[in-house]
């Protein structure tokens, strides 16, 4: 399924803006953006190139991305993009599935990016790879991809009451735990939003556990 930028869906604000990025393999960077203050909800899928409906197994010229929607009255595109920079290697030449990309959604957007890249560059001996390119269409990936690490846990499936495919799309709740599942975020957030998020007490029982265990672990795909 392709789609515009999507508007205002789960875990709502006036003023959603949206970062679509390729950083590698999308299931860490889903988690990662998940977890990240001010970020309201994300999926994964393909973007960059020119192929018509691309899937996993015939991604054709684009590129694994995570479309990530913030509040930028608590993040900025900025911050995003620090995010972006520290949890990969931009200098790394990847085959074009795992690329390196930055796909801006205005103008605006576009001049923070590359002023983001000049900076990077200075703390890098070797050239950074990643492209900077305007957003045209974002295609969703295969719905198991969708939450991955989320779906591994089915005690939460039965507590979340995500009634259909598109709610592990949209849900702020199932990005959030998303990452905490693999310990994005760390236990000190966790605690301090647990109760926001209205989950049960063994749901957060359960997902706690894991942050402790996995805190620290890093980007894992």
């Amino acid at each position: 399924m392709s789609s515009p930028v999507n508007g205002h869906q789960n875990g709502d604000s006036n003023n959603t803006k949206t970062a679509v990025l390729a950083m590698g393999c999308f299931w860490a960077p889903d988690g990662l953006f998940g977890t990240t203050k001010g970020v309201l909800r994300t999926k994964v899928g393909y973007a960059g190139g020119t192929m018509e409906n691309p899937t996993y197994r015939n991604i054709g010229d684009h590129t694994e991305v995570t479309q990530v929607d913030f509040d930028p009255t608590i993040i900025s595109y900025d911050q995003i993009l620090r995010l972006f920079w520290k949890h990969h290697d931009p200098t790394v030449q990847m085959k074009t599935q795992y690329r390196s990309m930055i796909l801006y959604v205005d103008p605006e957007d576009k001049t923070v990016a590359e002023k983001s890249l000049e900076s990077e560059q200075s703390r890098h001996k070797r050239p950074i790879n990643t492209i900077i390119a305007p957003f045209k269409r974002f295609y969703d990936a295969e719905d198991y991809h969708q939450k991955y690490r989320l779906r591994q846990h089915t005690f939460l499936h039965s507590k979340l009451n995500l009634k259909s495919e598109d709610c592990y799309k949209t849900s702020h709740v199932a990005s959030r735990l998303n990452g905490y599942v693999v310990g994005f975020g760390g236990v000190k957030q966790f605690d301090e939003e647990a109760d926001k998020l209205g989950l049960s007490e063994d749901v957060k029982t359960y997902v706690r556990k894991y942050v402790v265990q996995y805190e620290g672990s890093g980007m894992m795909c």
